[in-house]
């Protein structure tokens, strides 16, 4: 780099392209291509270096076998060093000049990133499971309410950045990298946490903020069970850049790792997309739809899925004007369709529609709104009142699947004790949607800060409730997450709250159901103290987007099967272990959700490297004791070469009261058994609206 620090490599490439120079494939990401991730990269780069590229995967400054420190995601610094790196391989003698980029995660953002900075080398972009907006639609906050995962992720940087480069590689200098690191990376939730609103901070990065800038073609690729699905769609729509998105069922994997299934011959697409932008060959890429997506089946609710049922659907542009609103008229436990509201204004008697198959359950239902209008022939336009528990979320799964465990939603039923219920008639044909729903909300609150989650789900005739899509919003922002407001407690407001983009086929038979909470804890930190809403389901509306289904579709989602070169030689020496664990203690009342990410020990051969990796997390409240939650994060990894190894460990934990968040935190780091390092942090922060 400029500066003189060293960014450390691995590039594959066609044995013949120092004589015949070949376009570059960068991955520049903080995960260690040495050990923690070296089998996945190469499933991936050998690929495309035996099609013809140069495939090269970075270890970001601070990271890995890299010098340096990361102090926190996409600094200036990393995008100052990525454009030098770009510009870098362009001037090599194996590259002809043009370079493109692919990513999942950190490396989709900074991909989309640097792009927006405009290197004359960087030609086109893969993006996976990325996000253009940092503040409203990452790991750290949805819609205004701060994440768990918050917490998850912050806890998974700070033991990644505890560890060592490797002494075989950098050679002696490894100890000073080390020690350098441990004192100097950093608490990165704390920094995160004095930024509770769309500030400075969170702007930067965001391509959002000048769409205009990203002037290379994108390809942008995510999953339903993934956290990143709705930034596809954002994309698709605002960039005016050549762009393709393909969404599947996956969780946050590369598609041709991806789980629940059916996973794909991604590699095989993105080679179709780096062909065309990279070597200019006519391989019909780009005569794709602009969006191709899984369109999900019905099933019934579980934790983890092999395959999700479903089919591909395209369309040649997003939005697409096929896709038109079908509103729902929320009333009392109900969701009406237009006919069935004029239905209601028409006879208020409640002379509802026959129940010719004479099935009990739908008489009794009928029964008790025949009950309810005949009292009050305006019944749909009167308030409820919602207060849910405070452990309301203990089976909602993670915000982001990474399918390693059992992270994705329960039974909807567990959770829909605690909320206010809004169900349609069953369906008489099927209901597909592609897009993001929304709900116009007319409610009013106890309180000056206050949130509401709000699920979909599908119901099936059994009654089990499978999670669709959800949605959050703390209700101080709104209006804007930049200069949030508290409430005026018992005003009344309308709020928008849009829920994640899907596609989904709901049978016949079936019933549309939207929850609403005031709580959905641990996906989303609570409220600073117990508050209640009071909801006007007469003045809320639910809005899906029906997508009627196209003779085209038959013709989308002709994928490869999934391809990939094989990874070197490994060895489990000690399985790992994944698991959810919902503890309710009667005697105390305490709830706990604990998480267990144990992935064993393994020996891999390339490095001649044995490595453990473990994380455990617990997420706990007493009650309604709005002060009780708590989450803790605990790592242990360590690496072993002979007579050397490292072994650290490190401890994150929040709690909170009404005005302030407890941060406190432990590294400890020993080297062959003995401690070398150990520091303790203890912070208080304050709550800003949230």
């Amino acid at each position: 780099m400029a500066d003189g620090m060293r960014l450390s490599a691995r590039i594959w490439m066609p044995e013949d392209a120092e004589q015949r120079p070949v376009p570059a494939i960068l991955e520049y990401i903080p995960y260690r291509k040495r050990d923690s991730i070296r089998l996945r990269d190469e499933t991936l780069h050998p690929y495309f270096a035996g099609h013809g590229y140069a495939a090269v995967r970075v270890d970001l400054r601070g990271s890995g076998d890299s010098e340096g420190l990361l102090q926190d995601e996409y600094l200036q610094q990393e995008l100052d060093d990525g454009l030098e790196v770009i510009r870098w391989i362009a001037e090599q003698r194996w590259c002809d000049g043009k370079v493109g980029m692919i990513g999942i995660s950190w490396g989709g953002f900074n991909g989309l990133q640097l792009a927006a900075l405009q290197p004359p080398a960087l030609k086109a972009v893969i993006s996976v499971a990325s996000s253009d907006d940092r503040y409203a639609d990452d790991v750290h906050h949805m819609g205004g309410c701060l994440l768990g995962d918050n917490l998850s992720w912050a806890s998974t940087m700070f033991a990644y950045n505890a560890l060592p480069p490797d002494p075989a590689l950098v050679g002696p200098s490894w100890r000073e990298t080390w020690l350098q690191r441990l004192e100097h990376s950093g608490l990165w939730l704390e920094h995160w946490l004095r930024h509770q609103r769309r500030d400075a901070y969170w702007r930067h990065a965001s391509i959002c903020e000048d769409y205009s800038a990203l002037r290379c073609p994108v390809m942008l690729v995510s999953g339903w069970a993934d956290g990143y699905s709705n930034a596809v769609f954002r994309m698709l729509a605002k960039l005016e850049v050549p762009r393709l998105g393909v969404v599947g069922p996956w969780s946050h994997k590369y598609p041709h790792l991806g789980v629940p299934g059916p996973a794909i011959g991604f590699l095989q697409e993105a080679l179709r997309w780096w062909d065309h932008w990279l070597k200019g060959l006519d391989t019909g890429v780009m005569e794709e739809p602009m969006l191709r997506a899984w369109l999900q089946d019905s099933v019934p609710p579980t934790t983890r899925y092999e395959e999700r049922p479903g089919r591909w659907v395209g369309e040649r542009s997003w939005p697409s004007a096929r896709i038109q609103p079908l509103r729902l008229q929320l009333a009392p436990h109900r969701l009406l369709t237009e006919s069935e509201e004029r239905q209601i204004g028409a006879n208020p008697e409640g002379n509802q529609q026959s129940n010719p198959e004479g099935d009990p359950q739908t008489t009794h239902r009928e029964s008790e709104r025949e009950s309810e209008q005949k009292a009050d022939p305006k019944a749909h336009e009167a308030s409820q009142y919602l207060h849910s528990p405070l452990g309301l979320g203990l089976f909602a799964g993670k915000w982001c699947s990474y399918a390693a465990s059992p992270d994705l939603p329960h039974d909807q039923r567990q959770e829909d004790g605690g909320a206010l219920v809004y169900d349609s008639a069953p369906l008489d044909e099927p209901l597909e949607i592609l897009g993001s729903p929304s709900l116009l909300l007319e409610l009013s609150a106890e309180c000056p800060v206050a949130m509401v989650a709000v699920r979909l789900s599908d119901i099936a005739p059994d009654n089990k409730a499978t999670r669709v899509t959800f949605g959050l919003l703390n209700l101080t922002h709104r209006d804007s997450s930049d200069a949030p407001t508290p409430l005026e407690p018992c005003k009344r407001y309308r709020v928008q709250v849009a829920l994640n983009d899907v596609g989904y086929a709901f049978p016949p038979g079936h019933r549309v159901r939207i929850a609403l909470s005031t709580s959905y804890w641990p996906m989303a930190w609570p409220a600073p103290e117990s508050v209640g809403l009071t909801v006007y389901p007469g003045s809320s509306i639910l809005t899906l987007p029906a997508r009627p289904p196209a003779s085209h579709d038959a013709e989308i989602g002709h994928f490869g099967p999934a391809e990939g070169t094989a990874p070197s030689p490994s060895q489990m020496l000690s399985p790992g272990q994944h698991s959810w664990r919902v503890i309710r203690d009667l005697e105390t009342d305490v709830s706990t959700l604990e998480v267990i990410n144990d992935n064993g020990c393994r020996h891999l051969s390339g490095p001649d490297l044995t490595e453990t990796k473990k994380a455990l997390e617990w997420y706990s409240s007493r009650g309604d004791e709005y002060d009780s939650p708590r989450g803790e994060a605990l790592w242990e990894r360590s690496l072993t070469r002979g007579d050397w190894s490292i072994h650290t460990r490190t401890r994150t934990l929040l709690t909170s009261d009404s005005r302030f968040f407890y941060l406190s935190a432990e590294l400890d780091a020993w080297e062959d058994g003995k401690r070398i390092y150990s520091r303790n942090w203890d912070h208080r922060i304050e709550r800003d609206l949230l």
